[in-house]
């Protein structure tokens, strides 16, 4: 199994965030056999940052649940580092609620879909997304958590 660190930076004012043992415990399963050692910049913001970013990044508007940029480092460098993560706590919570899931289910899903990307993983296409989802699912499932696209009533 993989050795996971993670540099987290708070630019929230979330009470609701997990704890580092417990963001290191989700994306090393993420991780799990692809990489030995991986290194993971996470950033926590609130909406007005998280909608400045997505504005930039991705031409959007509105603050998104993660955005994910892996890194470009030269494989000769042979650095752990995956790249950095960033996730919009309200979002989070909000997402949470609407979609009748545990908080800590809810974020537990959004280091992993993060990590995913990081390590190459996308939902571009239909199949690419299928093949994701499926991951996503297997993952939380060993972690205890259920199927992050159950839709509950």
């Amino acid at each position: 199994m993989a050795s996971v660190h993670i540099d987290v930076m708070i630019n929230s004012t979330s009470s609701q965030l997990p704890d580092q043992s417990e963001l290191e415990k989700w994306t090393t399963a993420a991780v799990g056999e692809l990489r030995p050692d991986a290194e993971i910049s996470l950033l926590i913001v609130d909406t007005e940052e998280g909608a400045e970013l997505n504005r930039q990044w991705r031409n959007k508007e509105g603050p998104t649940n993660v955005l994910s940029f892996p890194s470009d480092l030269p494989a000769e460098l042979e650095l752990p580092l995956l790249g950095d993560l960033i996730i919009c706590a309200p979002v989070v919570e909000r997402e949470a609620i609407e979609q009748k899931k545990s908080l800590n289910s809810h974020w537990a899903h959004m280091m992993v879909h993060g990590t995913l990307h990081l390590l190459g993983y996308d939902h571009i296409d239909d199949q690419e997304a299928e093949e994701m989802e499926s991951l996503e699912t297997d993952i939380l499932g060993q972690l205890g958590y259920p199927d992050p696209y159950q839709v509950y009533e």
